[in-house]
C-alpha cells in the first residue's frame, strides 16, 4: 500500500442528518471530490486522507473558512472514524481491492474511482460483499453522468439499424507507470458505448505498442464485438499530440457523434445515397446538451443511493465488474498479440 505511517490530527464534527463522508486520496482527482462533497447539502466531509502530508495541507487550505475535519495519512484510521458512513476512494487502482473490502467490512457505503479492481475475481468478491453487508458499492464511471452521454442514449433509436461504432481518445499523456493506456483510458469509451447500446461485448481483440516505457503499452487498437456481430473499433494513445475525445455510432439513418472537445459536443450527421451513390440530404442535427458538471451528478446520485440504501441504477459495482471483465479480456488479447478473447 502506498500510505505512509499515520500522521493524525483530530477535530470531530457534530453528527447531523447529512451523510458523513471520508475521502481517501487528495491528488489530481481527489480535490475535485472534496469540492463537490463540501458543496453538497446532504453531505459533510468528516475525514480526509492522503499519504502525502502536503496534499492534506493544500486540501485544508482550500477551505474558505476553518472547518473541523479529521486528517490522516493512514487510510485505516480514516475509515475507522466514528462519524464516517460513506467512503470515497481515489487511490491507485492496484489498492482498490484491499481498501474497498476494508470499508465494506466496516459496513460503510463506497464510491470508488474506476476501475473497480484489476481482476474479475476481486471485483466480483467486492460486489458480493457489498450485498452481504447491505451497503452500496458504486463506481465512478462519470461519463455515464455526462449530459451529452445521457442525451446520446436517448438518440440512438433514431439512427435506424446500427452498422458499427468507433472511439478515439488520445493526447500527450498523462503517462502513468502503474497501468497501461488501455487500463487508463479504455474504460471511458467502453462504458459510454455499452451504455448507449444497452449491452456488453461478447468478445474483444486488442494490440498494443510501447513507445514510452518498456512493457507498458501507450498505444492500443481494439475491436469490441457485440451480440449480432456489431463491432466497435477503438484507439487509445498517450503519445499523440492530436488530442481527441470522440466516439460515434453509425446507423443506416445517421451517425451519432459525441466529441467532448467540440463546440457542439453531441450531433447526428445525416445523409443518404442517391443515383450512382451521390450523397443526398446531407446535414447536421445539433442535439441540446444541458450544462452540468458530471462529477456533481455522480456525488448527488451516490448520496441518494446511500440515503435510500438502494443500488445505483447507472453505475453500481456490478456495472463496474462487467467493465473490468472487458478490460481484462482486452489485456489478455494484447498479451496474446491480438487473439480474439471470448468474454
Amino acid at each position: 500500500m502506498p500510505f505512509a505511517e499515520p500522521l493524525v490530527s483530530s477535530g470531530l464534527t457534530t453528527a447531523t442528518a447529512t451523510t458523513g463522508v471520508a475521502i481517501l486520496g487528495l491528488g489530481r482527482w481527489g480535490v475535485h471530490w472534496l469540492r463537490n462533497f463540501r458543496q453538497h447539502s446532504q453531505a459533510r466531509v468528516v475525514a480526509l486522507c492522503d499519504p502525502h502530508g502536503p496534499n492534506l495541507d493544500r486540501a485544508i487550505a482550500s477551505f474558505e473558512r476553518p472547518e473541523p475535519v479529521f486528517t490522516t495519512t493512514d487510510w485505516r484510521s480514516a475509515i475507522a472514524h466514528p462519524e464516517v458512513e460513506a467512503v470515497i476512494i481515489v487511490t491507485p487502482a492496484s489498492t482498490h481491492a484491499e481498501v474497498v473490502a476494508a470499508a465494506l467490512d466496516r459496513h460503510l457505503h463506497v464510491l470508488v474511482e474506476k476501475p473497480l479492481t484489476l481482476t474479475v475475481e476481486s471485483a466480483y468478491d467486492l460486489c458480493a460483499k457489498a450485498e452481504q453487508v447491505d451497503r452500496q458499492l458504486m463506481v465512478d464511471h462519470n461519463y455515464l453522468f455526462h449530459p451529452a452521454v445521457i442525451a446520446g442514449r436517448e438518440a440512438v433509436a433514431s439512427l435506424g439499424n446500427l452498422r458499427y461504432g468507433y472511439a478515439t481518445r488520445s493526447h500527450l499523456g498523462p503517462v502513468r507507470g502503474d497501468v497501461d493506456v488501455m487500463w487508463d483510458l479504455a474504460i471511458h469509451d467502453v462504458a459510454i458505448l455499452n451504455h448507449w447500446l444497452g449491452m456488453m461485448p461478447e468478445a474483444v481483440v486488442a494490440e498494443g505498442q510501447s513507445w514510452l516505457q518498456v512493457g507498458i503499452a501507450d498505444n492500443v487498437w481494439a475491436r469490441l464485438i457485440y451480440p449480432g456481430g456489431l463491432e466497435m473499433r477503438m484507439h487509445w494513445a498517450w503519445n499523440n499530440p492530436d488530442k481527441q475525445r470522440r466516439c460515434g455510432l453509425v446507423g443506416d439513418r445517421g451517425t451519432l457523434i459525441f466529441d467532448e472537445l467540440a463546440t457542439n459536443p453531441l450531433v447526428i450527421q445525416k445523409g443518404t445515397f442517391g443515383i450512382n451513390f451521390q450523397p443526398e440530404q446531407v446535414g447536421t442535427e445539433v442535439l441540446a446538451v444541458p450544462q452540468a458538471e458530471p462529477l456533481a451528478a455522480v456525488c448527488d446520485h451516490f448520496l441518494r443511493s446511500v440515503r435510500s440504501n438502494s443500488p445505483s441504477s447507472v453505475s453500481s459495482g456490478w456495472v463496474g465488474l462487467e467493465l473490468v471483465r472487458v478490460l481484462v479480456g482486452l489485456k489478455r488479447s494484447m498479451d496474446l498479440r491480438g487473439a480474439r478473447i471470448e468474454l
